[in-house]
């Protein structure tokens, strides 16, 4: 009888573990989806998985069946619907974990702060903590901008290879919103690069005439996503650079600290 309760528990261990496992290698597998454009085959999967075709077959099966991916006519899987609802409550909880951040960085430069993530081929707006100034500038929570006219793009694709860079703005075109606007993938790769070079990134009225932001990206974080000063070109000089960049670096470093320590 002992040894019989001893295989019990040690079979129960190795189930324990095994739907661990399984956990781990579905949202493995829902991160290549995403990586891959949110659409792949099953033979792309195995090959950048290395996992072997049944076992990807039963776990897609099982992430149909709860809604979080789609089986596609030409029988491609696809990132589900279900997805969008997790998404949209997980930037709300990051832009609400990042204002405290934010509203240092307003009360140590005075101008508007902002929090962004790179959400497929944008660049949406997660959070943000307004100047006390009458003249401020202001962006709307949940607002969508293409990256190559703003300086969180910029910081947020400055990690991105070049030929990736290419293919996103192939796609969503380079319209001018000033004329100011970086409008040709050369131009806007050799921004990337004098990002690399500084260390943040600059919007000098490419995004909005008067107005001139600076943006770091945030180090480690569970997502892509950058934190931002913004404000009236004569305000955000580049004096004012010198002694704002070292605190969004800090700032954006604490930040990446409290999301890893908290889990996010």
């Amino acid at each position: 009888m002992p040894t019989s309760s001893a295989s019990t528990t040690d079979s129960a261990k190795t189930s324990a573990g095994g739907g661990v496992q399984s956990l781990e290698r579905a949202f493995d597998l829902l991160e290549r989806m995403a990586d891959a454009g949110g659409e792949v085959g099953l033979s792309e999967l195995s090959a950048s998985s290395g996992l072997p075709l049944p076992t990807i077959h039963r776990l897609m099966r099982t992430l149909v069946a709860c809604g979080y991916v789609r089986q596609q006519p030409n029988r491609r899987y696809a990132l589900g619907p279900r997805l969008i609802r997790l998404g949209e409550s997980a930037s709300r909880l990051l832009g609400t974990w990042a204002r405290p951040y934010l509203a240092r960085l307003v009360e140590e430069t005075g101008e508007t702060a902002n929090m962004a993530l790179l959400d497929g081929d944008e660049i949406v707006y997660v959070a943000q903590v307004p100047s006390k100034h009458s003249m401020r500038m202001f962006t709307e929570v949940g607002r969508r901008v293409l990256p190559h006219s703003t300086g969180v793009g910029k910081a947020l694709l400055a990690s991105t290879p070049d030929h990736e860079v290419r293919a996103l703005l192939a796609r969503t075109g380079m319209p001018a919103a000033t004329d100011k606007t970086i409008t040709t993938a050369e131009g806007f790769l050799a921004a990337l690069e004098e990002v690399r070079q500084a260390g943040y990134a600059v919007d000098d009225n490419e995004q909005e005439i008067g107005v001139r932001c600076l943006a770091v990206s945030v180090p480690e974080s569970p997502t892509a996503a950058a934190i931002s000063i913004s404000g009236p070109a004569g305000r955000v000089t580049e004096a004012a650079t010198e002694k704002i960049v070292p605190l969004l670096h800090e700032v954006a470093l604490e930040l990446s600290q409290a999301l890893a320590s908290s889990g996010a």
